[in-house]
């Protein structure tokens, strides 16, 4: 009887030992880079519309209601929004890595360190579209991490994320990968990672290790229905991060290229209308008419199979080969046309912000624009599909920026939706408010610059 317990308590340790040492331990890896990862905090100044002082507790119908409202002082409103996410080290004079989102329209970033130091960040550049920015802190001699190769990783393989989830700072989780090359809505440039890392808010901006201590992503999107963790979460490739800081670094903005085509996922049922063997590449819907694949003689119903050497599986593929192919660049495109392969090619021409696009199609001429003096802007009505666009119900897109408008960073492109709480529809709405407002007052415009609003305040009347 003590043999057979014997047997079973040696046959239970052994069966414990090998599970153990299946397990990986990460005590190395956080010892080791650790250091180099950093939490991003942020500050920023919200401007809300202004406030009359002194202003009595009036119905608008009261006599007096309107002659506080012209004639009492106005007083401008701030508030401070803060903010906390990740970055980490990529090199030892000071640049920092973290995403687009977390120092989006920040006044003030500060970069803490794990030894408790702090440093002021600058923006060197931002990328919404991949969700990578790049800082600088004024340091030198400051742990760096080792970047890897994001290729090499294999679905199943142990990854580990240091970050500041909820403003823990240097908290680490650890998982697997559970697929590569994910697509999400509205986000075709980043090839992502999947894991089921633990992330939550805070952790944005973080690196994402592989075994051997390289970096081999930043965390950058949870899926969530509570806003917390719910075992997907999304990184990006650092090889795709470490492009965009490329650019960065060399202009300060990232150029992407595009051929003006719409696509759609081969199906199966869809190659065997085609006659293709295998369900691959990707099936053009439309061509946009003066544009590069137009002009290269793309056909809707073509299907690319290649771009510039480059294979194309699926249709998610050929927006992320397309955009990193430097605009102006001519690429051979291998098409599949009524049964055959043919061979075309394209002059890629360049990605226009969405805002800036809009200016630079704006065909309405100065007969339909109109010039705000006392903005220093010139203006002009958005068009029912322009609105359809923007899912705007109105507003008055900016053509050109001078005076005070330009000094309060007014570009062209941007959309004016309102005054402070009221909505602008028309030239003549914007001009019947003005009228209002005496020369040397602050009003605060709502305005949409690509994906983001924010209030700017500006001083009317000022050259």
């Amino acid at each position: 009887m003590l043999r057979r317990y014997g047997l079973f308590l040696l046959a239970t340790f052994f069966a414990v030992s090998v599970r153990a040492a299946e397990l990986p331990d990460f005590t190395a890896l956080v010892a080791q880079q650790g250091a180099a990862v950093v939490n991003v905090s942020t500050t920023q100044i919200i401007e809300a519309p202004a406030v009359l002082q002194g202003m009595p507790n009036l119905p608008e119908n009261d006599p007096f209601y309107e002659f506080f409202r012209r004639f009492a002082p106005q007083m401008p409103q701030q508030r401070e929004s803060r903010s906390l996410g990740s970055g980490f080290i990529i090199s030892a004079d000071g640049y920092v890595l973290t995403n687009a989102h977390v120092v989006d329209r920040a006044d003030k970033i500060t970069v803490r360190l794990t030894d408790k130091r702090e440093f002021k960040a600058t923006v060197v550049g931002s990328d919404k579209r991949t969700d990578v920015a790049l800082l600088k802190i004024e340091a030198s001699g400051l742990p760096q991490v080792v970047l890897g190769n994001p290729g090499q990783l294999k679905v199943g393989e142990w990854v580990l994320a240091i970050g500041s989830p909820f403003g823990f700072d240097s908290s680490v989780t650890a998982g697997i990968v559970s697929a590569k090359g994910r697509s999400l809505p509205q986000e075709n440039f980043v090839p992502f990672i999947q894991t089921d890392v633990a992330i939550n808010p805070g952790n944005s901006g973080g690196p994402l290790f592989n075994l051997k201590g390289e970096v081999v992503g930043i965390n950058s999107q949870i899926y969530s229905r509570s806003g917390g963790y719910m075992g997907l979460s999304f990184a990006i490739p650092i090889d795709v991060a470490m492009e965009v800081v490329a650019q960065l670094r060399s202009s300060g903005k990232v150029t992407r290229g595009r051929i003006g085509v719409s696509i759609q996922e081969m199906t199966r049922e869809l190659a065997d209308s085609f006659g293709l063997a295998k369900a691959e590449g990707a099936l053009i819907s439309g061509v946009e008419r003066g544009a590069p694949a137009d002009k290269a003689g793309v056909r809707a119903s073509d299907v690319i199979l290649k771009f510039d050497g480059k294979p194309v599986a699926s249709s998610s593929d050929l927006p992320r080969i397309v955009a990193a192919t430097k605009p102006g660049s001519q690429v051979d495109v291998l098409l599949w046309r009524k049964g055959s392969t043919l061979k075309v090619t394209v002059v890629v021409g360049e990605i226009q912000d969405a805002a800036a696009k809009l200016a630079a199609d704006y065909q309405g001429g100065d007969a339909q624009s109109q010039s705000i003096s006392r903005l220093g802007l010139k203006v002009a009505e958005l068009t029912d599909e322009q609105k359809a666009e923007l899912e705007v119900e109105g507003g008055l897109l900016v053509l050109d920026a001078k005076g005070s408008a330009a000094r309060v960073d007014l570009q062209r492109g941007d959309v004016i939706l309102a005054i402070g709480n009221i909505e602008i529809r028309s030239v003549k709405q914007l001009n019947a408010i003005l009228k209002q407002v005496p020369d040397g007052r602050n009003i605060a415009l709502l305005v949409r610059r690509n994906d983001g609003t924010a209030y700017v305040p500006i001083r009317l009347g000022e050259k």
